[in-house]
């Protein structure tokens, strides 16, 4: 069924994104964080918003394990699956922007196809990939909620890195290396690039 068969039109409110971000005194964004499973990506994104709430930005975090206990808790670990995961969490990522928040998404998205669809829904000028980058064996090696342990003995399949595919991005906006730098050097590298793109209060 499409949308003018169901007679949805779009209600524009009162107060516009640009007079919420004027009015917070910075833009609001999506920062999309990427990369495997124990790469740092929940790590990196609570801190950075602990850091940016402490500034005084509107910020917020959509981590994948949280968004799978509510919103998402009827969905699995298939390709499909990823898919309407990431779309689902797209849209809401959009709401937020609009909103007025910078919003982290904290999720492994391993298909390019995917990023770009969650590109193209929330708006390529809203949109900072941010490749968390670390190799899956020190992923593994961390293993903080012991995933990779159940992966080896056969109880989780379609895993990314190791059953499944992992498609790095082509041309991300930031590429954090945590197998190289401390969370505080990569928080120090994420904040200088979201003051680049007035997401941060200019000092």
């Amino acid at each position: 069924m499409s949308q003018d068969d169901r007679n949805l039109t779009w209600h524009e409110g009162l107060i516009n994104r640009a007079d919420r971000n004027r009015f917070n005194g910075h833009k609001s964004g999506v920062v999309w964080m990427t990369g495997y499973s124990a790469s740092g990506k929940s790590t990196l994104a609570h801190a950075m918003d602990k850091t940016l709430f402490e500034s005084r930005v509107r910020v917020y975090v959509l981590d994948g394990d949280n968004v799978r206990h509510g919103l998402n808790r009827d969905l699995g670990f298939t390709a499909e699956a990823r898919t309407e995961n990431l779309r689902r969490v797209s849209e809401v990522a959009k709401l937020f922007c609009d909103a007025g928040i910078v919003v982290f998404t904290a999720f492994i998205s391993p298909y390019r196809s995917d990023r770009d669809l969650a590109r193209q829904t929330i708006g390529a000028d809203d949109f900072h990939e941010v490749y968390v980058k670390c190799p899956i064996e020190v992923c593994e090696s961390r293993d903080p909620k012991g995933i990779y342990k159940k992966v080896r003995a056969g109880k989780i399949a379609h895993f990314t890195g190791i059953s499944d595919p992992y498609e790095e991005p082509l041309n991300p906006d930031v590429v954090l290396d945590t197998d190289r730098f401390s969370p505080e050097e990569c928080v120090q590298q994420l904040t200088d690039y979201l003051r680049k793109k007035e997401l941060i209060h200019r000092d």
